[in-house]
């Protein structure tokens, strides 16, 4: 039994976060590691996240329920010169500052890395955003689906009239840039904490993608050289072949692949001569792995027409629950097939990720994927519904404003 804490391991971290949109999910991630974050939004309404995705649960967007809880929310207009300099008062008090948004936001409001830095010589301060602060797509507007477009991972599909669309797919940017930047901001925080002196750093989403899509860039690269230094596989003959990078490379893969189950379906993954032997002997086919018992790693007997016909009927005669339990008795890799509505009723999911519920959060939420063993954090607070609900108590407690001064940043 996990015992309970009252400190998450970022506990004593504050961290001002200046964000719209998804990239919010940097501050995110350090509050549900236990750091202070406080959201500062614009009065009257704040960061629009609130109404931008669907769904929306009790008039919020989920996109808001999840990536601004755990966090306070103030509310300071810094076009007038008392908001700045409580932003600055804010930043001597903290540990990093957090720019999500266009590149240069802050900047123009004279809230500067080097202003900020006068004040707070130990201040970490991370910018965020589309496509960084260099290069020509600098200021390209953008959303999400921009860095995957451009980075590789997300690919047009046509419809029966051979018009372009987006297909489904799990984005990549936008989730991978501020895992990447929380990441640095902790790095530079401990450093902070040890030689004194604060750094600026950047993370775009769209290198963010790029990043996660390294295999294809940098094999595509590898092609680039003569093809006696760069081959295939070994398991597609010696030497392998050369395949296209980043495309559909599996399609064609018989022991490595996807198969209907009696009631879904599973993944088959023996490309293992050790996992594919397991796989015929547990299923009684021994005679499959003797007539094609292929390479010893790396062999997805591809364009083998005839054995999956073979396998497409075998794995037909059984549940996916029951392929899995097959899986850990006779060590063969199998696993089970999700999708976003099945998965909450996977026995793996339910172990692993019980819901944070509405009723404390706003709505039902997974829970960060860290788990501390032996210890439980406590969960991340509701994300603040109104913008600036905070505003009064962080002026307060956090910089020691008087009454006239809250007045006076309030306007």
């Amino acid at each position: 039994m996990a015992e309970s804490t009252l400190r998450g391991p970022l506990a004593g971290v504050r961290v001002i976060d200046t964000s719209l949109l998804g990239p919010g999910a940097t501050g995110m991630h350090l509050a549900d590691l236990g750091a202070e974050v406080i959201k500062i939004e614009t009065p009257g309404g704040g960061d629009y996240v609130r109404k931008m995705a669907f769904p929306i649960i009790d008039g919020v967007s989920l996109l808001h329920w999840h990536i601004n809880r755990g966090k306070k929310s103030v509310a300071l207009d810094l076009r007038r010169p008392a908001a700045v300099a409580a932003y600055l008062d804010l930043v001597r008090q903290s540990d990093v500052v957090i720019e999500a948004m266009r590149p240069g936001a802050l900047d123009r409001r004279g809230l500067s890395y080097a202003r900020m830095r006068e004040a707070n010589p130990r201040i970490v301060y991370c910018h965020v955003s589309g496509y960084g602060l260099t290069g020509p797509y600098r200021d390209l507007p953008s959303h999400g689906y921009a860095y995957d477009a451009w980075a590789g991972v997300a690919r047009p599909q046509f419809d029966e009239n051979g018009q372009p669309y987006i297909p489904a797919y799990t984005t990549v940017g936008i989730h991978a840039g501020p895992l990447f930047a929380a990441l640095g901001i902790v790095a530079a925080v401990l450093r902070a904490r040890e030689t004194g002196q604060g750094c600026e750093l950047e993370v775009a989403q769209s290198d963010a993608a790029a990043a996660f899509n390294w295999n294809g860039i940098e094999g595509n690269k590898a092609h680039e050289r003569p093809a006696d230094e760069v081959t295939g596989n070994d398991g597609d003959g010696r030497p392998g072949p050369r395949r296209p990078m980043g495309g559909e490379t599996m399609k064609e893969a018989v022991r490595y692949q996807f198969y209907r189950s009696r009631d879904g379906f599973v993944l088959f993954m023996a490309s293992e001569q050790v996992f594919w032997r397991n796989f015929c002997e547990a299923v009684d086919r021994l005679d499959l792995f003797e007539r094609w018992p292929g390479a010893r790693v790396a062999e997805h007997a591809r364009g083998n027409v005839e054995l999956r016909h073979e396998l497409t009927t075998i794995f037909a005669t059984r549940t996916t629950q029951e392929w899995i339990a097959l899986s850990q008795q006779a060590n063969i890799p199998i696993a089970p097939v999700n999708d976003a509505q099945s998965i909450a009723s996977d026995p793996q999911f339910l172990e692993r990720l019980p819901w944070l519920p509405h009723g404390a959060h706003g709505t039902d939420l997974m829970p960060p994927p860290i788990r501390w063993m032996n210890e439980s954090p406590p969960p991340p607070a509701k994300a603040p519904i109104e913008a600036g609900c905070d505003t009064e108590a962080v002026l307060r407690d956090v910089l020691g404003y008087d009454a006239a001064q809250i007045a006076g940043v309030k306007g």
